[in-house]
């Protein structure tokens, strides 16, 4: 014990040593001003206030604002996505929209090429042959590079706008939710496996019949957490030219226009929220409220 807490001793001083050194390069490499500035961290936040709390609403549903100025900054309606003559979508919903819209056909366009996919990449399935060892190298490929890479590297070549989020989204979603499935399918049971082979089901007929109704409440559930990963996923990748609410509020804070900003977060907030506990809400009612009843 006397050893083991010496050698515990001794790593945590060399971690905090390379800590301290790794502060102080960071430092140094931005012209020693991070410490001085540390005292100011919040100096943004206290200066970037709209003039009256009730501008975050007005710019959240393009109501005219008492202090237009004939400027971008207080200028709300002119944004409106107009459907009829009388009826409009505010700009910041229609946008939202869009970001929905782009995680949830990532998610469906992904989860089911790994659904396809993760069979083949299981080890109780396939072996140890090369289709196992291809299918695994291609996933990983696609999981490696983070989707805002990937969607900055797509904008070049499709062009800025919502198709390029959506390839990048639906390419790191298939390789993560790969990973995930198949890891589910060399943990099924394989009894009714062998019971299938053994009365001469094919292997398709042994995967329909024997693995995929054990492995799909937890592909459901695992499908229903990547689409929470997406909007989020999807409005990161829209500051880099994705579209949807990330271009809006990459905008909207490097002009300084701190009511839309504040709007464009709080819409955030709330539908990161709904969309978490409607998810959670599905997957109960799918998957089993007993799934979640740890310790019951």
């Amino acid at each position: 014990m006397r050893t083991r807490r010496i050698y515990t001793v001794i790593a945590l001083v060399v971690f905090l040593a390379i800590l301290a050194a790794s502060l102080n390069f960071a430092n140094a490499a931005n012209s020693g001003k991070f410490f001085e500035r540390l005292p100011y961290f919040f100096d943004f936040l206290r200066s970037f206030v709209p003039r009256d709390p009730l501008e975050i609403f007005r710019a959240m549903f393009d109501l005219a604002s008492p202090y237009a100025d004939g400027s971008q900054k207080y200028d709300y309606t002119s944004e409106r996505i107009w459907v009829t003559d009388w009826f409009y979508v505010p700009n910041y919903v229609y946008q939202l929209i869009v970001t929905i819209n782009i995680a949830i056909v990532s998610t469906i366009v992904g989860a089911t090429l790994a659904f396809l996919l993760c069979f083949f990449a299981s080890t109780n399935l396939m072996g140890a042959g090369i289709a196992r060892f291809v299918v695994r190298r291609v996933l990983e490929v696609l999981r490696a590079f983070p989707e805002i890479v990937v969607a900055g590297l797509l904008t070049a070549i499709l062009s800025i706008g919502p198709i390029a989020a959506i390839v990048a989204v639906s390419l790191h979603t298939i390789g993560a939710l790969g990973k995930l499935f198949y890891e589910v399918v060399e943990n099924a049971d394989m009894k009714a496996d062998e019971g299938l082979r053994a009365v001469g089901a094919n292997w398709v007929e042994r995967v329909r019949f024997g693995i995929v109704p054990q492995v799909l409440p937890n592909f459901v559930s695992y499908t229903l957490l990547r689409a929470e990963i997406n909007v989020r996923a999807s409005t990161i990748i829209g500051a880099v030219g994705g579209g949807g609410i990330g271009e809006a509020f990459r905008l909207s804070i490097g002009r300084d226009h701190a009511a839309k900003t504040y709007a464009i977060v709080l819409m955030l907030l709330v539908t990161i929220i709904a969309v978490d506990q409607f998810s959670a809400w599905l997957r109960r009612r799918l998957v089993g409220k007993q799934a979640f009843d740890f310790g019951a």
